[in-house]
């Protein structure tokens, strides 16, 4: 598993909060100051983002990842979880439902991959160039470097609502530590092929046998994951709370609209 990184906050009953890709835990922090009067928050980042250490040659699959936060929730003795994801983290956590099911209190999904809709066919660029081990440096690098390339439409801006709003110290937070060395830019770029394979339909039944409380949270500007994929969770989830459709928001809204999610949070949780 190597040395994950993970920020906590709070106490009591435990919520793990799941980014999306290429982001790391920071992507939760608004939420977090929200949101730990309630729960014991834990934000990791995955294997091959942020600050975490995989281990050499470690394989970094979806699958993994899901490995990965179960001895993690092991090590800090959280025997049960809220789920709170974005993006690839929603994909993981849909995996980490259907595969724990018993350790999942409640679910709550913003933009992300959903049955045929993993992979979305306008990641697959992405996925083909991460292939070639290609992606970090010709793709993320440059927007360290360019902050106006990495607020703009070629950039991280593109998957924001208020790319404006993007500062020099958020994209360090996240592009940074994924051109730290050569092995960060092996794990980011595999990580990101490894989202190029479907992984979801295979665990389409599993999912619809785990009963517990649901909530999909769902930016309507998204082109990766249009509205449409929020309806079949919410057809297909048991224990489904609905949808709340928000308007205009882009990919990275949970990021930029914490007091949203806190709201959703705490009416999911009951507190």
């Amino acid at each position: 598993m190597g040395q994950v990184a993970y920020v906590e906050h709070g106490r009591g009953a435990a919520a793990l909060f799941l980014h999306g890709y290429p982001l790391n835990g920071y992507q939760w922090r608004g939420a977090l100051e929200r949101l730990h009067p309630y729960r014991r928050c834990i934000a990791p980042d995955v294997l091959g983002l942020g600050h975490t250490e995989a281990r050499e040659g470690e394989a970094i699959t979806p699958e993994a990842q899901v490995a990965m936060l179960a001895a993690l929730l092991d090590t800090l003795d959280a025997s049960r979880v809220d789920v709170v994801a974005n993006d690839s983290g929603g994909l993981v956590a849909q995996l980490f439902v259907a595969r724990y099911p018993d350790r999942v209190r409640s679910l709550l999904l913003t933009n992300c991959d959903v049955d045929e809709n993993n992979p979305p066919q306008l990641f697959m660029p992405v996925a083909r160039l991460a292939q070639r081990g290609l992606f970090v440096d010709r793709v993320l690098a440059p927007e360290l470097k360019d902050l106006e390339l990495a607020r703009s439409e070629k950039g991280l801006g593109s998957v924001y609502t208020h790319p404006d709003q993007l500062t020099a110290e958020t994209i360090e937070a996240y592009l940074g530590p994924l051109v730290a060395t050569p092995a960060k830019k092996q794990q980011a770029d595999a990580y990101a092929a490894a989202l190029g394979t479907d992984v979801l339909v295979p665990v389409r039944e599993a999912l619809a046998r785990w009963k517990g409380p649901a909530r999909m949270v769902w930016g309507t500007a998204d082109p990766f994951f249009p509205m449409q994929w929020a309806g079949w969770l919410d057809q297909h989830l048991p224990g489904s709370r609905g949808v709340r459709p928000v308007q205009g928001a882009k990919l990275f809204f949970p990021e930029e609209m914490p007091e949203l999610i806190a709201e959703e949070a705490k009416r999911l949780w009951n507190v």
